[in-house]
């Protein structure tokens, strides 16, 4: 059974090879996106074991999801396939120096009608944490429900549990993002917040202040991404800042933070400390961004140490 287990739905993604309005991109390249295998990603090519739960079209692009995962090394086994719902698309719609504009087709797909029946209890239990994201939560009320219970079922067995608010306002309301947020935090063990998402949830900039608010549920190690800058951990009265690394050419930020969330688990799962754990998460994700896509420039074990070490450029 996989270390880590994540739950989400993995898109087909398309981005304009132009800048500028997609009704004039006549050109796209065509790969996955998803958070939570991202991470998942991220756990394999750092020496652990990793699984994904979902469900997929039976289509060409749920077949494109599955042989790109299943080729990465992440457990499919609890994947499902559907002929009556499709494969959730979106298309980026390049604005220059790595940014894009995400527009979504994912209503009524199969993932967005995921339901707890799904869930395999023991499958769950068996995992050393489970891997979670408020985007799984703004799909649809039955994959927000699906969230919860694999969340209620980690608890119940002693399995950690991350998390990640990851707002996507596009997908629902700040007010409904706050409602659904605030009532997990108790579920939680690592929470993963930005500095921007702790002022939209909770009206604070200030990364103690959005730690204080979020360890206020009993979660047990909050760390804050402060972009450029780093992190800073809060763990058993503990606080590390950790400096992020400078990164002369950002080819494409999709994943950044998934890439980050990756190397805190690996280094969670490694048994390292809070401030060991940081450095090594600030280096997967300063180097998940010099190539286009989300898990392509995800680098492996050997690679981060190495960069660690001044002996490899972020630019791979």
């Amino acid at each position: 059974m996989p270390e880590l287990v994540t739950l989400g739905e993995t898109m087909v993604v398309f981005d304009s090879v132009s800048n500028g309005p997609l009704r004039y991109a006549s050109n796209y390249t065509c790969h996955t996106g998803g958070a939570e295998t991202t991470v998942a990603v991220g756990v394999v090519r750092q020496g652990h074991t990793a699984g994904w739960i979902s469900s997929l079209g039976n289509d060409e692009f749920g077949m494109l999801i599955r042989r790109t995962f299943m080729g990465e090394g992440v457990d499919l086994s609890q994947v499902t396939y559907s002929d009556v719902h499709p494969t959730g698309i979106f298309f980026r719609q390049a604005a220059g120096s790595g940014e894009f504009r995400n527009f979504y087709y994912r209503k009524n797909s199969a993932a967005s009608v995921m339901t707890p029946e799904m869930l395999d209890e023991a499958y769950i239990a068996s995992a050393k944490i489970l891997h979670i994201t408020g985007i799984t939560l703004a799909v649809s009320r039955q994959a927000a429900q699906t969230a919860v219970r694999a969340m209620e079922i980690a608890k119940e067995h002693g399995v950690t549990v991350c998390f990640d608010p990851n707002l996507r306002l596009k997908m629902w309301t700040l007010e409904e993002a706050r409602e659904s947020i605030h009532e997990l935090w108790p579920l939680v063990d690592i929470a993963l917040p930005g500095v921007e998402e702790g002022e939209q949830l909770f009206g604070e900039s200030d990364p103690d202040k959005i730690a204080e608010r979020i360890q206020r549920y009993g979660v047990k190690t909050v760390i804050v991404k402060t972009g450029a800058a780093g992190a800073i951990g809060y763990e058993r009265g503990e606080r590390v800042v950790s400096p992020g690394f400078r990164v002369e050419h950002v080819v494409d930020a999709f994943g950044a933070g998934d890439s980050f969330a990756a190397g805190v688990i690996a280094g969670r799962l490694k048994g390292w400390s809070l401030g060991d754990t940081l450095r090594y998460a600030n280096a997967v994700g300063a180097m998940a961004v010099s190539a286009p896509g989300n898990i392509e420039a995800l680098p492996t074990y050997e690679q981060v140490m190495k960069y660690l070490a001044g002996e490899a450029a972020a630019s791979r």
